[in-house]
């Protein structure tokens, strides 16, 4: 028998749209993850999103749908894994409410069930399967914005940097102001986006402060706005998500250095 941490684990993998959309690498490296610590991981092909964006905006009649489905399709499994710490949130902080809200106290019951066996991929590593170093190996200067849904909502505390902490060859220099907003916020940055972009226009100063290759978060929502205003002014320094930083090992290709 497997001495692996994860050897027998049935794992679903909830990818979430904006991922599977839009940093399609992400998924695929905490799979890749998962599997090197022996786990089974299936996705299950009717999954979507997970409502946070229509119910957070109000619509709460048109997110129910997005309950049910969250339902049938992870219901059957004992851990459901995600690299997303908002849509987390969401299945966590929502959908029972959702399906209270509209009288169904069985959804709510079964979305209840099913939140409880949801994990971000960090308290599923540390928590589930006990494990801090996953083998990985990142030779680079990094540092680490901890968003908000992750801290405020999950209660991540330093999972992810005790996870950072164990990667060979990684340098994680602290981030100032790391505990502000980057600005994304869902709807918040469509709904005001000069409010928005002037946050994480503060955010990626401060990233250019630490002198890092990379900054690093759990969430690539976040990502996504820091990475943008970095890219833009041409800065060289990348946004990675934290799973792609874990799946990276010695056999694996080389990472591209930042270049300013």
């Amino acid at each position: 028998m497997s001495d692996l941490p994860g050897a027998g684990m049935r794992v679903a993998l909830f990818a979430t749209c904006i991922s599977d959309t839009m940093t399609p690498e992400t998924p695929k490296a905490v799979v890749r993850v998962l599997e090197r610590l022996g786990c089974t991981v299936e996705f299950p092909r009717s999954q979507t999103c997970c409502g946070q964006m229509m119910t957070n905006t109000g619509y709460f009649d048109a997110a129910l749908g997005s309950v049910r489905n969250y339902v049938r399709s992870f219901a059957g499994y004992d851990h459901i894994v995600s690299g997303s710490g908002s849509c987390l949130a969401s299945v966590r902080e929502q959908h029972v409410m959702l399906a209270d809200r509209a009288g169904d106290h069985e959804l709510a019951a079964q979305a209840a069930a099913v939140a409880a066996k949801s994990h971000e991929f960090s308290e599923f590593l540390l928590d589930v399967l006990g494990v801090t170093d996953v083998g990985a190996y990142f030779p680079f200067r990094v540092t680490y914005h901890p968003t908000c849904h992750g801290k405020r909502f999950l209660r991540l505390g330093d999972r992810h940097e005790r996870l950072l902490r164990a990667v060979e060859g990684l340098e994680l220099v602290p981030l100032p102001a790391a505990d502000q907003c980057c600005g994304f916020g869902g709807t918040f940055s469509v709904k005001n986006p000069d409010v928005s972009i002037a946050m994480a226009s503060d955010k990626a100063r401060h990233v250019l402060e630490t002198e890092a290759d990379y900054v690093i978060a759990g969430e690539n929502a976040c990502l996504m706005n820091i990475g943008g205003v970095l890219h833009r002014n041409r800065t060289g320094v990348q946004a990675i998500h934290l799973a792609e930083v874990l799946a990276h090992t010695h056999d694996t290709a080389p990472v591209k250095e930042a270049v300013a």
